[in-house]
């Protein structure tokens, strides 16, 4: 970390912000922390717009390998998920210098895939938890504050509770989680507390993607899996009949894996902050 003012760098290795978007968080870490905020650096690229991208695959990876490794930079934060971070792993990973070894990456849903890859190659401190984007969702400033609050090492209350145990932890979308197996990127979550969430998801689709999670021969020596929150789930003809949590403890069972309950992250502004590893 640097000695002075803290920086974070924001990249959109999926899709682009609304340059508005980056005038209000800057302007909300000012108010909360008059004349002390951490200095808030966008890169250009965010803005980029390539069809569903934030620019296309070489300015995303490029984007994320200059931010990553910046020395000034103290963290790097993800601006918002989408879809799009998976097709730069293998180009960004051996790229990456000393200097982004010492950074903390934030960010969750799509950016989950870079998230993981980065800890299953020991880079970086690795945390899943809000991003720019979720300034947009009603009274998503509660959840900017977090992340801002965690990245300037300011406020312990922006961690899930179950971090403050010293335990093993990992957080990960359930899809993205779901399509790292088979990869060179799934990182090793042996005896880690694994929490998961979706959104947006069909429930035959999440019982599809825990069947193959809770059937991966190395997901079962995880020490157990919590459940964050899976929101806006479309409604199925017919009924499929069980809830996710159902869902969940039936897939517990049927592999083994213990149930541990619920996890307090997810897609909205209560999402909080689960950093991978060991954190207490």
């Amino acid at each position: 970390m640097n000695k002075g003012k803290i920086r974070i760098g924001v990249v959109a290795p999926g899709s682009r912000i609304d340059p508005n978007l980056a005038e209000r968080t800057k302007v909300l870490a000012e108010r909360l922390w008059p004349g002390e905020a951490p200095e808030i650096v966008f890169h250009p690229q965010c803005f980029l717009s390539a069809g569903h991208f934030a620019g296309d695959d070489a300015a995303r990876a490029s984007a994320f390998v200059e931010v990553a490794n910046d020395p000034s930079i103290d963290a790097l934060w993800f601006a918002r998920g989408g879809y799009g971070a998976c097709r730069l792993i293998e180009s960004v990973i051996p790229e990456l210098a000393p200097a982004a070894k010492g950074k903390t990456y934030l960010g969750y849903s799509d950016a989950g895939s870079l998230l993981a890859a980065l800890y299953r190659n020991r880079i970086g401190k690795v945390a899943h938890g809000p991003m720019v984007a979720d300034l947009k969702r009603e009274d998503g400033e509660r959840a900017v504050a977090r992340a801002l609050a965690f990245l300037s090492g300011r406020d312990e209350d922006a961690i899930e509770p179950t971090a403050k145990s010293g335990a093993l932890l990992a957080a990960l979308n359930i899809t993205i989680l779901s399509h790292l197996i088979g990869t060179p990127w799934l990182p090793d979550l042996s005896r880690h507390i694994l929490m998961l969430e979706e959104v947006s998801e069909h429930m035959y689709r999440i019982d599809r993607a825990l069947w193959h999670i809770t059937n991966h021969r190395d997901l079962r020596r995880v020490a157990g899996i919590m459940l964050g929150r899976c929101s806006l789930i479309p409604a199925n003809d017919p009924d499929f009949g069980q809830s996710e949590e159902e869902v969940v403890r039936h897939w517990c069972d049927v592999s083994g894996i213990e149930y541990l309950g619920r996890a307090d992250i997810g897609h909205d502004v209560d999402n909080r902050i689960v950093p991978f590893g060991r954190s207490a």
